[in-house]
């Protein structure tokens, strides 16, 4: 963006300044130029209205009659980290160490009073354009957090994610006495599907039981692809009876399924093992993860497209 394109949005702005008259001149200036301007009489006030309205950009006054733009601006700096603001101050001292005590406070730019309005316009559209920068780089850093975190080809949660959030379940589970399960499935003879109709059709069983999955979860747990054809799920405050119910759907409604892969009709099954968090032992999300692993192998072994629990990990007495 050159300095003469005119911006598109009207961007917040902050301004603190005790004088009427100066008060008056910046919103002159920025006002007419798609800047929504608001204004503090003193440091208290300021800090008051940019914590209920967050404004990105913010001109204060050095000298006001409470506490100064300095102390201002490392308040924000300090109590605010989780977005960037952009500060300018203004000042009527030139002395190249007042500036410079302006600047290692915080501030980005200072601007010395009596200020040029074309001055003032140019410095505030330098900060308008840093913040804008700002949003962009938070906005692609949400995006690649959230592609960390997410499988590609299901869009269910990933490992890194599920075991983030099953950890916190369980460290709740631990503190309050509740029920807390871990579900690990994986597809029968999934090989042979990529094999005999390639891997584009498994493609297609794997999101197709992602969305199975997805049908059968409650808001308050988590199902996700945790590699190949194995999924995890976790659920929280509900009895072994109950979880074996949910499962029991999940496992009917993939059988139920009909696949068509070059004019063939293919079924797919999962197998399942259960495991619960008892509140005394396998307080670690990964000896209760094996728990399932061991339990997923003896469905296995037992014939495939069924559902065993661990017995190492039964259900607690009582949920909440």
């Amino acid at each position: 963006m050159s300095n003469d394109e005119p911006f598109k949005e009207e961007i917040k702005v902050l301004v603190a300044d005790d004088s009427a008259v100066y008060r008056k001149l910046v919103e002159q200036t920025l006002s007419e130029n798609q800047y929504a301007v608001t204004f503090a009489k003193s440091g208290h006030e300021a800090l008051d209205i940019f914590a209920k309205h967050r404004p990105p950009l913010v001109i204060t006054d050095w000298m006001m009659p409470d506490f100064s733009g300095i102390e201002l601006c490392e308040n924000i700096r300090q109590k605010f980290q989780d977005s960037y603001t952009y500060i300018i101050i203004l000042t009527g001292m030139s002395h190249k160490s007042e500036v410079v005590k302006g600047l290692t406070s915080g501030a980005d730019d200072y601007l010395t009073k009596p200020f040029d309005r074309e001055e003032l316009l140019a410095r505030a559209g330098v900060g308008r354009r840093v913040v804008e920068l700002h949003r962009q780089i938070e906005a692609k850093n949400r995006l690649l957090e959230q592609l960390a975190l997410t499988d590609s080809l299901t869009n269910l949660p990933n490992r890194r994610a599920i075991e983030d959030w099953a950890t916190r379940q369980l460290s709740s589970a631990a503190r309050y006495g509740f029920a807390f399960w871990i579900v690990m499935a994986d597809l029968d003879h999934f090989k042979r599907i990529n094999d005999t109709y390639g891997h584009e059709a498994g493609d297609i069983v794997l999101k197709r039981v992602a969305e199975i999955l997805k049908s059968h979860s409650r808001k308050s747990d988590i199902c996700g692809r945790v590699g190949g054809e194995e999924f995890l799920l976790s659920l929280s405050h509900a009895t072994s009876e109950s979880v074996k119910l949910v499962i029991d759907r999940i496992r009917a409604d993939l059988e139920a399924t009909k696949f068509s892969f070059d004019g063939t009709i293919v079924t797919v099954t999962a197998s399942f093992g259960v495991a619960c968090f008892n509140g005394e032992n396998a307080r670690d999300l990964n000896q209760i993860i094996s728990y399932a692993d061991a339990a997923l192998y003896t469905a296995k072994r037992s014939g495939r497209n069924r559902i065993e629990l661990s017995p190492e990990a039964e259900q607690p007495r009582s949920t909440s």
